[in-house]
């Protein structure tokens, strides 16, 4: 499913998973709203699978959004007591049938897994797999963790993760699950999210479930406990939950950006709602960069949090500078020619009576490129906005990242060898100010040496990782014909 034309300048969504097991529940239904609640960490595909205590596994899994993929009678058809569930953004692999997940496996064992994250040592791994004779129905580097966990002789598969999760490099919140639990195990820097929660009943025992964002929990009626561990693996099923800290990390390193972009805002994490988090960084925003100005306007809806508390702390008025279609992501139509020339208007509208002789303190989340917000100057100024002044609530990206999120290539980045006065000029905007990275840690209240902020800073948590292959790395070479000269 090829990403909307409007969607594809900022940083792509990366993947969210779930897990539960919950017997005498309709586990389908739970991991299908469940990933309602996450579809906004990956828009190309979903899937779920489900099994029976001692039975078999049983999956559907498809290119498109959830509700796509899924209606009453499949639903029907993935029976247990136990589930897991994936959607899909991505970050190594093409967006292919044969790369959705979850991923199921029968070697030794037959287990089905889903993985949110990138192995910076893939290659190595699939290399060191195809020597041994394994073969690969995909080119994602989730099944590369499938594989090694399916071939394992531990009778356990919590025995298993323990010894094959320290020769995983990388970033890895997975869920794993067999004929008799579910497993999730997080990366020892923890640069993934991964939360745990609880349902629990009239009678009867409680119901344990784990997700990428605890808003999954909100929408199935669970109650959140804490984060998986970095380096921890928590079981799932018929003894209840247990847990086993595998691999011990003096940093940890949960990507900042979570924060500031991709997790949605209702979802808590390192202790902090992340709406509230967002309303600071807009009111630190205007104590690092004031300025003269008549109306405080969000991009929608990325900028509404930022844009809300710049106004609180400004005392400026809040006004919608533009409308948004909602439902320009849910065609697969692309549009032509002449429609391309309009831009972005498919998805936003401005309204002239709102900007027109004003000077617009503009706020948004992140700029990657910049044509996104190029266009959005533009329509602006066409609409008679008298002055625009940018307020981004992140610093600037000028790393790429290879913990699984798809950014764009340094070399395309605005911030990339551009002073922000030079970004400015670049965009059309009258003035541009950055959130600094102090305050950013500031709004979330945490400290930086808890998180990876590589994509503003260059510092990657993890040795080796700029050598790290790219998003096609597993991909078959193609070889180019013979031009004869």
């Amino acid at each position: 499913m090829t990403p909307p034309i409007e969607d594809r300048d900022g940083p792509r969504d990366e993947c969210g998973v779930f897990g539960i097991y919950a017997p005498e529940r309709d586990v389908a239904r739970l991991a299908y709203f469940a990933l309602f609640a996450l579809q906004h960490r990956g828009q190309e595909s979903a899937g779920i699978a489900t099994a029976q205590r001692g039975g078999s596994i049983m999956a559907l899994r498809d290119q498109g959004l959830v509700a796509q993929v899924f209606d009453e009678h499949k639903l029907r058809s993935l029976l247990g007591d136990m589930a897991i569930g994936h959607v899909r953004y991505s970050t190594t692999g093409s967006s292919e049938w044969e790369n959705t997940q979850p991923i199921v496996r029968g070697d030794r064992r037959a287990l089905a897994l889903a993985h949110n994250g990138n192995l910076i040592n893939a290659v190595e791994l699939h290399a060191e797999l195809r020597e041994q004779g394994v073969a690969f129905a995909s080119t994602s580097d989730s099944e590369i963790i499938a594989a090694l966990l399916a071939r394992h002789p531990a009778e356990r598969i919590e025995d298993a993760v323990a010894d094959v999760l320290p020769r995983l490099k990388g970033a890895f919140s997975t869920v794993v699950m067999t004929d008799d639990a579910v497993v999730a195990f997080r990366d020892p820097h923890g640069l993934r999210p991964l939360a745990l929660g609880v349902m629990e009943g009239d009678d009867g025992p409680p119901s344990y479930v784990v997700a990428s964002e605890s808003c999954a929990f909100d929408l199935i009626g669970a109650r959140y406990i804490r984060e998986v561990e970095p380096g921890e693996v928590v079981t799932l099923s018929g003894r209840g939950l247990t847990s086993q800290q595998v691999v011990s990390s003096d940093r940890h390193a949960l990507c900042v950006f979570e924060a500031i972009y991709f997790a949605r805002p209702d979802s808590r994490m390192a202790g902090t709602v992340l709406q509230v988090a967002r309303a600071r960084m807009g009111e630190i925003l205007w104590r690092e960069a004031p300025v003269e100005a008549d109306v405080v306007i969000p991009i929608p809806d990325s900028g509404n949090a930022a844009a809300r508390g710049l106004a609180r702390a400004s005392g400026l008025p809040q006004d919608d500078g533009f409308i948004k279609n909602r439902y320009v992501a849910r065609t697969f139509i692309q549009p032509g020619q002449e429609l391309r020339r309009h831009g972005l208007r498919l998805k936003f509208n401005p309204l002239p009576e709102v900007v027109s002789g004003q000077r617009l303190v503009v706020v948004d989340d992140s700029i990657v490129r910049g044509n996104t917000t190029r266009q959005i100057v533009q329509m602006l100024r066409d609409a008679g906005a008298a002055e625009i002044h940018l307020r981004i609530s992140a610093p600037p990206i000028k790393h790429p990242c290879h913990y699984g999120i798809d950014m764009s290539t340094r070399e395309e980045m605005i911030a990339h060898g551009r002073t922000v006065d030079e970004v400015a000029a670049e965009l059309g905007a009258d003035s541009l100010h950055y959130l600094s990275l102090e305050g950013v840690y500031e709004a979330i209240g945490s400290p930086r040496s808890n998180h990876c902020d590589a994509c503003f800073s260059g510092d990657y948590p993890l040795a080796g990782t700029e050598d790290a292959n790219g998003k096609f790395a597993l991909e078959p070479a193609v070889e180019l014909p013979l031009v004869r000269a």
